[in-house]
Formats: C-alpha cells, sequence, structure tokens
C-alpha cells in the first residue's frame, strides 16, 4: 500500500531481473562482457533512479512535474532499450547453454523428468512477445492519463 504498483506486477519485475542476473547473465560468463548487458543494466538503473524518485517525492505531497514528466515520458526510449538488451543477452547465451547443457536434465533419470534449459530460454525469448506490447501500451496509457490531466490542470493555475 505504500506505492500503487500491483503486487503481482512488482513480484513478476523483480523475479525476472532475478532470474535475467542470476540463471543467465552470472551463469553464463561469457556474456558477461556483452553489450547487450550494459544497456539492459543501464535502462533497469535510469528507470528505477525516476521511479523511487517519484515514488518518494509522492510519499512526500510534493512532486516536481519534471520528476512525474521524466517518470511517464522516458519509458518510451527505456522500456524498449532494456527489453533489447535483456533478449540479445539470452540469445548470446544460447549456445553456451546448449553446449555446456546448463541447467538441463536428460532422461533418463530416476525422477523420470528431462528439462532443456535451452528451449527454456527460447521460450522466455517468445513470451517477450505478447507481454512487452501489453506493458508498454499501458504505460502509454497511463502517460496519456496523468499527464493529460496535468496539463489540463496547468491551464487553470
Amino acid at each position: 500500500g505504500i506505492v500503487p504498483s500491483s503486487v503481482v506486477l512488482t513480484s513478476f519485475q523483480v523475479m525476472s531481473r532475478v532470474f535475467l542476473i542470476w540463471a543467465v547473465t552470472h551463469s553464463v560468463k561469457e556474456v558477461q562482457n556483452e553489450d547487450s548487458v550494459l544497456l539492459f543494466v543501464v535502462a533497469w538503473t535510469v528507470t528505477e533512479i525516476i521511479r523511487y524518485s517519484f515514488y518518494t517525492f509522492s510519499l512526500l505531497n510534493h512532486l516536481p512535474y519534471l520528476i512525474k514528466w521524466a517518470r511517464y515520458t522516458l519509458f518510451i526510449v527505456l522500456y524498449p532499450m532494456g527489453v533489447s538488451g535483456e533478449l540479445l543477452t539470452i540469445y548470446a547465451a544460447l549456445p553456451f547453454v546448449r553446449q555446456a547443457g546448463l541447467y538441463s536434465i536428460s532422461l533418463p533419470n530416476k525422477y523420470n523428468f528431462s528439462f532443456d534449459y535451452h528451449a527454456f530460454l527460447i521460450l522466455v525469448m517468445i513470451f517477450y512477445i505478447p507481454l512487452f506490447p501489453q506493458l508498454y501500451f499501458h504505460m502509454i496509457y497511463q502517460r496519456r492519463k496523468v499527464l493529460s490531466h496535468t496539463d489540463e490542470h496547468r491551464k487553470f493555475e
């Protein structure tokens, strides 16, 4: 209740970041020097600085317009930048994951279960196709709603 974000959405975002940092970037040492890692880390960092500045000033009941504008505008560049970095990093990890059999479980085994981490990463990349546009257009809707209301309110001040 401190911030208006959904617990489910926030949990999903945190878990996806932990997954990308630990299960991809940390686990596949060969991708750690890829430019794509820098791309998503910079996007995440700037996004979080803006987000938590927004939340802090909102809680203090003193939200500068510049922070509100940045929160609802800079995502236009930062979201695609972060997603591109994430996808390029996963893609760069694929050959190393396949070659090493990283986190994969082959049959036969006593649990009669198999898991192909390489295929899982490809599925993760595919899930970006329907999920990213939904989140992106939701933010565009939020931007229109929040900033147009502010602009109308400013006209009367």
